[in-house]
């Protein structure tokens, strides 16, 4: 049973959707700030987290910042319909999916239900089971799925589920293109429609962090109004 918090000051979102979430099999932690899940998560770290953005004590974004510095749990963000800088901000920061309010609680369960699907399928531990088990090598890169690990120049890369998937499916094959929507359907199921700029967020992402071990990371190219592809170095 997966474990999910809750993260929001309004009681009556608190409460419909944990009831939605129970009715669907999880195990559900609710928060009404920052700060109080925090110091919950600093004990036990849950499966996935949903946090609103504006929040008393401690924001949505600062906790996942706070985050960040020591895990790489996934993070869906609740935005209002208006925050289109906030959502931009937040996937740049490593949050793995927004959804805006008001939302669909369906919607919500479809989003949360496929990142952990990706989580499990980068995190198999069947050897045996099939090429996401795979060490791959190509050049200075180095990811093993199995322990969800990424190394650059022999320096690790801590990835969130999201940005390991993309990454993945663009060194698979070095040299050829990956569009937008092919890279969608590697990092969301086909119900869960995300727009270009929410790739091109995890793009940005993903390099910031292979530079932290490598300022000079050029692996990843934009062909603008194509997509991307992986040159092996």
């Amino acid at each position: 049973m997966s474990k999910i918090a809750l993260v929001d000051d309004d009681r009556n979102i608190l409460t419909s959707v944990q009831m939605t979430l129970e009715a669907e099999g999880f195990e559900v932690e609710t928060y009404n700030d920052g700060q109080s899940a925090l110091d919950a998560f600093t004990r036990k770290m849950p499966d996935m987290a949903v946090l609103d953005i504006k929040m008393p004590r401690m924001d949505g974004m600062d906790l996942l910042q706070r985050l960040r510095q020591k895990s790489e749990v996934p993070v869906i963000f609740l935005t209002s319909k208006d925050d289109e800088i906030d959502e931009v901000l937040g996937l740049r920061m490593g949050a793995d999916d927004y959804v805006r309010k008001p939302f669909s609680q369906r919607l919500l369960v479809e989003r949360i239900r496929a990142i952990l699907r990706r989580k499990e399928a980068v995190a198999k531990d069947d050897a045996g089971e099939g090429e996401v088990a795979q060490v791959m090598t190509r050049g200075d890169l180095i990811m093993d799925p199995l322990r969800h690990t990424v190394t650059w120049k022999g320096n690790d890369v801590s990835l969130t589920v999201t940005e390991f998937l993309l990454l993945q499916a663009l060194a698979q094959r070095p040299g050829f293109v990956k569009s937008r929507d092919q890279l969608m359907d590697v990092a969301y199921d086909d119900q869960v429609y995300v727009d270009d700029r929410t790739i091109d967020s995890h793009i940005k992402r993903l390099r910031k962090k292979m530079r932290t071990a490598d300022d000079n990371f050029s692996a990843i190219e934009t062909l603008y109004g194509i997509g991307y592809r992986y040159n092996e170095e």
